[in-house]
């Protein structure tokens, strides 16, 4: 398949590197808001095709748009894709308000296009061994899912200037950068939560800076972790009856042990995976499409649904407000 990107980040170059790896995909064209922008892009990765304005890049015959544009973006980019009858890759997160996710899939379905929220570690080899081992620790108790990560904005940030990461104005903050990773696990692994709270560090601008999320359900409760502005090293587990599942980190999972608490014994589960690990979901999401795999698909979007409802809530309770809201 042919692809075109939107976003000219660190995180637009892992997508076209795991993509050249993938096999499956092969970069078509490149859009940056600056035509200087767009073609340095565009050489630095071999190819000729670069784009300034959107509605040509859209012209263009790639089969689906790769968007990685700031947080706030993306559901505008995402309905111009779709009214140009391309698939679309979106960076997480896809929305950051449940009736965005409502209009971007009314309007996937009238112009028969699939939309794709990017989670990378949900679809990785060591993830589905977490998934397939899940029933060894019995009854499910208690988890903690954990992704806090120092950003090198922050540093920017307390120079007195706001990166993108760091602005409401453009939906960042450490919820919807790095918490709707184990978030985003949480749901796939249990569903939907009976009810959800978040407690937040507000930087002096608002944002939250790092957080605490419960999410509640019948027999057990998930506390998630998560920082823009500190580092941690411990790990994440999920607690059963029978044992325990640790990770030592949720994106990418590379080790993955069982603790049996019958014989005390702890095993290694995880296996090698491709350092470039965004390759999984580029090949879940081709052969989804290929397939026209419409199962997958509305799985992939409910989970996304699960997210965007539960942000969205545990925004508004900590009074954290995007434009538009």
């Amino acid at each position: 398949m042919k692809y075109a990107t939107i976003g000219t980040s660190w995180i637009t170059d892992a997508f076209i590197e795991a993509a050249d790896q993938s096999k499956s995909a092969q970069l078509a064209s490149v859009y940056s808001r600056t035509a200087s922008a767009a073609k340095a892009f565009a050489h630095k990765h071999g190819i000729e095709c670069s784009y300034s304005s959107m509605e040509e890049m859209l012209n263009s015959d790639a089969d689906f748009v790769y968007v990685a544009s700031p947080n706030r973006m993306h559901p505008e980019h995402i309905k111009l894709c779709i009214k140009k009858r391309k698939h679309v890759f979106c960076e997480k997160p896809m929305v950051y308000t449940v009736k965005q996710l409502e209009e971007l899939q009314r309007l996937a379905k009238e112009h028969d296009v699939f939309i794709f929220e990017g989670f990378r570690h949900l679809f990785s080899p060591n993830y589905d061994i977490l998934k397939n081992k899940l029933s060894h620790v019995g009854k499910i108790r208690s988890a903690m899912l954990q992704y806090v990560k120092y950003s090198s904005r922050y540093d920017v940030f307390k120079e007195g200037t706001i990166p993108n990461v760091f602005a409401k104005e453009f939906a960042g903050g450490a919820l919807m950068d790095l918490g709707v990773y184990p978030l985003s696990m949480a749901v796939d692994l249990f569903g939907q939560p009976n009810d959800a709270a978040y407690f937040p560090v507000l930087l002096a601008n608002g944002i939250d800076g790092s957080g605490t999320i419960v999410l509640t359900y019948e027999d057990f409760n998930v506390t998630i972790l998560c920082s823009k502005i500190a580092d941690a090293t411990i790990p994440s587990e999920i607690h059963g009856e029978e044992g325990t599942l640790t990770m030592n980190q949720i994106a990418p999972i590379e080790k993955l042990q069982f603790y049996n608490r019958t014989n005390s014994e702890t095993n290694e589960l995880a296996v090698e995976q491709m350092t470039a690990d965004m390759i999984y979901e580029i090949q879940a999401f081709i052969k989804m499409v290929s397939d026209n795999n419409t199962a997958l698909y509305e799985k992939c979007l409910e989970r996304s649904r699960y997210i965007a409802e539960i942000t969205e809530k545990l925004r508004r309770d900590s009074g954290i407000h995007f434009p538009g809201e």
